[in-house]
């Protein structure tokens, strides 16, 4: 490749203020996934409410985030990045507020959908808001992304953990105020686009779908997503019985877990993907996480052994992340906004319809089977990779060139 047509590489922390405020409130925003983590048996035991109806505070939480996914270009493309952002900002704030005010477990599965329509805003105009106010490239600012997912998903569980030791409501309060933190740095930092985006189609998403690439992409996060969350979701219940339900010592497990997701993502994947073709490294990796989930459901009465296979799954999460997003932003020349809301409007049902069925399962069958179904789920991720390799050859060439960094820039609604 030619110098001329060469990406210009920076280092990944030699970032403009914008991308580190935007990358902040990420961080936050990912702390809603594993937030309620440590204090789900507590919520489930104060609230007199089952495993199940307990599990869907995740499922509201991402069956709406996953509708309102498909929408968050066109409105993003209308009223611009930091809008769109702002608005999604101030929407998990009430509700994460809200919630923490709930008297019925009803009340905050309510509120966990309005915070979900919130984190969809957020997180999808985020991500290509990273992309393009980044001074390193777009690999360097999708593992900036994805460290920012890691250390949300790690940090969550820990103030979770610590929070929900004095009261389950503490985990929300606590969100609403980093986030209005996060507002508050977005205000500041983030300057107006100086021109009007350029508005996108209601049904672009829809149509992306029909690009073959990103379909079986999509297709294959959904089932990845469900053996994500068979992990996140479930794990909490599988150690009760081994006597680890205090809030405190299950978000310190998993604030391990998120660590362990957090540098996988930042130095693995890149090393990975070095050497091996990124469909290569997906499918790979995704059998080696699957193998970890059977591991736990054949570890179901250790707690040593379920807590090694949570750590080790964050291990392999984290090159998955990365990888996958950099494939779903080389798969289309279509703008980053209507790839990435088409993308994750699919990957996360897989997320909404894990929780409840892991614990329906183990209430059904035997404590293991959520773990087999998991492991069994990621392996399908894998072989839709594999089947569809041909399609997805050209995810794997080098990164786009400067001309084309330059329109990724121009298009990412970012100053």
């Amino acid at each position: 490749m030619s110098s001329s047509h060469a990406p210009q590489k920076g280092s990944i922390l030699k970032q403009p203020a914008a991308v580190w405020a935007v990358a902040f409130s990420s961080v936050i925003a990912f702390m809603g996934i594993g937030l309620v983590d440590p204090i789900l048996p507590a919520i489930a035991k104060e609230l007199q409410a089952t495993p199940t109806q307990t599990e869907m505070l995740f499922t509201t939480y991402l069956f709406v985030t996953a509708i309102a996914m498909f929408f968050t270009s066109w409105v993003s493309s209308r009223i611009g990045a930091k809008k769109t952002l702002l608005i999604g900002l101030a929407l998990i704030v009430v509700f994460a507020t809200l919630a923490g005010l709930s008297d019925s477990i009803g009340a905050i599965m309510g509120f966990r959908a309005g915070w979900g329509l919130g984190n969809a805003l957020y997180i999808s105009t985020a991500l290509a808001t990273i992309i393009g106010a980044s001074s390193g490239g777009t690999a360097s600012a999708i593992i900036l992304y994805e460290a920012a997912l890691g250390l949300g998903i790690a940090i969550g569980p820990l103030l979770g953990g610590w929070l929900g030791s004095i009261s389950w409501r503490g985990p929300f309060f606590g969100t609403a105020a980093l986030m209005a933190i996060g507002f508050i740095l977005i205000v500041t930092l983030m300057r107006k686009n100086p021109e009007k985006p350029a508005p996108t189609s209601l049904l672009a998403p829809f149509k992306a779908l029909g690009k073959p690439a990103l379909t079986i992409l999509a297709v294959a996060a959904i089932f990845y997503n469900f053996g994500f969350f068979t992990l996140l979701a479930y794990s909490p219940f599988a150690l009760v019985p081994l006597g680890i339900e205090d809030a405190q010592t299950l978000g310190f497990i998993f604030f391990g877990w998120g660590v362990a997701l957090a540098v996988t993502s930042v130095w693995v994947a890149p090393l990975m993907t070095r050497f091996l073709p990124r469909t290569r490294v997906l499918w790979i990796v995704m059998v080696l996480l699957g193998l970890t989930l059977v591991a736990a459901g054949f570890a179901i009465g250790s707690v040593a052994g379920i807590i090694v296979c949570i750590i080790v799954g964050g291990l392999f999460l984290g090159v998955i992340n990365t990888v996958l997003t950099e494939c779903v932003m080389a798969a289309t020349d279509l703008p980053r906004t209507v790839a990435s809301s088409a993308y994750s409007g699919v990957r996360f049902l897989g997320g909404a319809i894990a929780p409840p069925l892991t614990t329906w399962l183990a209430a059904q069958y035997a404590p293991a089977t959520p773990y087999f179904v998991g492991g069994a789920a990621v392996i399908v991720a894998a072989l839709i990779i594999i089947a569809g390799s041909r399609t997805l050859a050209h995810v794997n060439l080098e990164e786009e060139t400067a001309e084309q960094e330059a329109e990724v820039l121009a298009l990412a609604d970012a100053d």
